[in-house]
């Protein structure tokens, strides 16, 4: 099928590939137009575009437009394609936005004719390699019409239609929640045993291998902080300052709208805020498990 790519930052750049690799041609717009120049030297089935309007002209008709961009950026995008867009085409949102904005802009864009759906894309710098897993909103035909971008994108198994428009980011906001308390259990356990009466006797890298291996706890994550250890075994050089992305106050948030107790959540996001004033080795296992699965950048302590 054809697709356009509109956002070829950490995310949108390796869905681009994974979607050339899988036999679809997609014309591929940055702001910085060397990125999609770079991109299409490197990939088979890729079109670098220098404009919106120049993407459009690249795809055939009925259209289909991923955005991966950050939050603040994806109203205008919207805006000017929705002067650009025809009847029939369809806009994917695939950023980390709030599932409101969702119910905003897709009636927006409904009154043009142009369908919109989002999409919750989780799987980090590691999706190019080991695939996505994608919690898409919208509307049944839409998402028929998405279906086989999703199958060359995700893992098997790896992508659901979660429901209408906004639902998709709805879902992906809670497993960002879910996600900051897991990391945080895993932050304070580790910090316990650093500050425990054997912390010289710990390898923490081998104790992460150790609990890989029929432990009720183990997963991806604790995987990630496994190769952490093994790239700095006392994670030297990173400071404990643990930036969050949005999704964990949403999550809070709704919490607070739905009066549900989600307690691990928010305190996982105070947690987050507390870093920003104490350095702490379990700060540290957080930034560093931030930047192995997410490619997150991580303050480097003097």
């Amino acid at each position: 099928m054809h697709i356009g790519m509109v956002g070829l930052g950490r995310m949108g750049m390796n869905m681009a590939r994974r979607l050339a690799r899988g036999g679809h041609q997609v014309a591929a717009y940055n702001r910085s137009a060397q990125k999609a120049r770079d991109l299409a030297a490197e990939e088979n089935g890729v079109t670098p575009v220098e404009s919106l309007a120049r993407l459009k002209d690249a795809l055939r008709a009925p259209r289909l437009v991923w955005l991966m961009l950050p939050a603040e950026a994806v109203d205008a995008h919207l805006d000017e394609l929705a002067e650009i867009l025809e009847p029939g085409d369809l806009v994917v949102e695939g950023g980390n936005s709030l599932y409101k904005d969702d119910l905003r802009r897709a009636p927006l864009l409904g009154a043009k004719g142009i369908a919109y759906m989002d999409a919750g894309v989780s799987g980090g710098v590691w999706g190019l390699s080991e695939g996505y897993c994608i919690m898409a909103g919208g509307a049944p035909d839409d998402f028929a019409r998405l279906e086989p971008a999703l199958e060359s994108l995700c893992q098997p198994g790896g992508y659901l239609h979660t429901g209408p428009v906004g639902s998709g980011h709805f879902v992906k906001m809670i497993h960002n929640g879910i996600e900051y308390g897991m990391m945080q259990a895993y932050a304070e356990g580790f910090e316990l045993m650093k500050q425990g009466p054997f912390s010289e006797h710990h390898d923490f890298e081998a104790i992460c291998g150790l609990w890989q291996n029929g432990s009720v706890v183990r997963s991806w994550l604790l995987g990630l902080l496994q190769k952490a250890f093994e790239e700095r075994p006392g994670l030297e050089g990173i400071a404990g300052y643990v930036e969050d992305s949005g999704e964990g106050r949403w999550s809070v948030q709704q919490a607070v709208e739905s009066a549900v107790s989600a307690p691990v959540i928010t305190l996982a996001l105070m947690e987050r805020f507390r870093s920003r004033q104490q350095d702490t080795f379990g700060d540290k296992v957080l930034a560093a498990l931030r930047n192995q699965f997410g490619g997150h950048a991580v303050k480097i302590s003097d």
